[in-house]
């Protein structure tokens, strides 16, 4: 049998410019990016102050971490929760009356119905287990 090598660190993101992963990488590039184009159109103090929160903005989100997870999927599952509704109430009539529409549905439409599923004795069911167990050396009583 030949011997394979198990990949053991696969959450590990590949380092591409000494310690900074692409991800990284992207993400500072684009705040750079920002901040030429903030160069390009304010004046010279608001360019100061719009790159410093710029600045500070792409570095929480390309080197912090929460909990383990990049910081930009931490505030993407925040705003998931956000949008979420927080009570949950199961309405039981709604569900009763959609078991009643749909019983209605199903006696219009004359539709196939499929065979009853078989029942097993236990005599049957320990047979199959036995089966099972002895990996199909013991065959049954047939």
């Amino acid at each position: 049998m030949q011997n394979f090598t198990v990949p053991q660190f696969i959450d590990v993101e590949d380092k591409i410019i000494g310690p900074i992963t692409a991800r990284q990488f992207i993400i500072m590039l684009f705040g750079f990016m920002l901040m030429i184009l903030f160069y390009k159109i304010f004046d010279f103090s608001l360019f100061i102050f719009s790159s410093l929160l710029v600045f500070a903005i792409t570095g929480m989100f390309a080197f912090f971490r929460v909990n383990g997870m990049a910081f930009h999927f931490f505030v993407l599952n925040f705003i998931q929760t956000l949008k979420r509704p927080r009570l949950r109430l199961w309405n039981n009539e709604y569900n009763a009356m959609r078991i009643v529409e749909k019983e209605i549905e199903d006696n219009t439409e004359n539709t196939y119905l499929p065979p009853p599923p078989k029942v097993f004795s236990k005599s049957r069911l320990s047979e199959l287990a036995l089966i099972v167990d002895t990996r199909g050396a013991y065959k049954g009583n047939k």
